[in-house]
């Protein structure tokens, strides 16, 4: 038999939905990262992270100022995927590589971040300060000096932006491959058109710039700037 309750007892209330996480700056950056890898970079508004987190956009500006600085916070998030390495005088040459491919694998991870970090000249969030510091001190441990470390620095934080730029395009589609293709075919006969002997070594190269060529490329040009850099410590 069921014993009904004392009036003055209340009735259980219904199911109430599950509260929503409060909003935060993280949270506003996990969920632009969420959407960048499942929709695209194109995909990623405030409007469209406000209406994933069932909010309006105009609750996230207290948070992120615009979508530049969203962009940036992005970046951020994704550079803070990147390892730092305590710097080894031993091995140092190797360690600068192997940062120089942590930061191009973390950039071609999640498509548009490597443009992001391309149109962001001095980044000044956390992890691209940490990345930043990493570096120097990683080159610093090789021998060179201050002066040297930074120019070296720089280019091979350029060089890592830029492959992975290019890199994260071929990934995510940004090249249209058929039209790559037929325009590879054209400058070919076109090359071919040429009077002969005018341009013989790069009627050549075209079988060194294939996509199953582009880590030996990416490879090569870090050993040989890294390799420059220690002649220059032994000097």
């Amino acid at each position: 038999m069921t014993v009904p309750p004392p009036p003055w007892r209340r009735s259980p209330s219904p199911r109430r939905r599950a509260e929503k996480p409060l909003l935060s700056r993280d949270l506003v950056v996990k969920t632009a990262l969420e959407i960048l890898a499942a929709e695209g970079f194109e995909a990623v508004s405030m409007r469209r992270v406000a209406q994933q987190l069932e909010t309006g956009p105009a609750s996230l500006y207290a948070h992120v100022a615009n979508k530049e600085e969203l962009d940036e916070l992005m970046l951020d998030a994704v550079l803070g995927e990147v390892p730092v390495p305590e710097p080894d005088p031993r091995t140092w040459a190797e360690q600068v590589k192997e940062q120089v491919r942590h930061q191009v694998r973390a950039m071609v991870a999640y498509p548009g971040i490597a443009k992001v970090a391309w149109n962001t000249p001095v980044p000044v969030t956390p992890h691209s300060l940490r990345q930043g510091e990493a570096m120097l001190a990683l080159l610093r441990a090789g021998g060179l000096d201050l002066k040297q470390a930074v120019f070296a620095g720089d280019a091979l934080s350029l060089y890592a932006k830029a492959f992975a730029y290019e890199a994260s395009s071929w990934t995510f589609g940004d090249y249209d491959e058929a039209e790559v293709a037929e325009r590879g075919r054209q400058m070919a006969e076109y090359m071919r058109s040429l009077p002969a002997g005018a341009f013989p070594n790069l009627l050549q190269s075209g079988q060194f710039f294939t996509g199953e060529t582009s880590g030996d490329r990416f490879e090569f040009a870090l050993a040989m700037f890294v390799g420059g850099l220690q002649s220059l410590v032994r000097a």
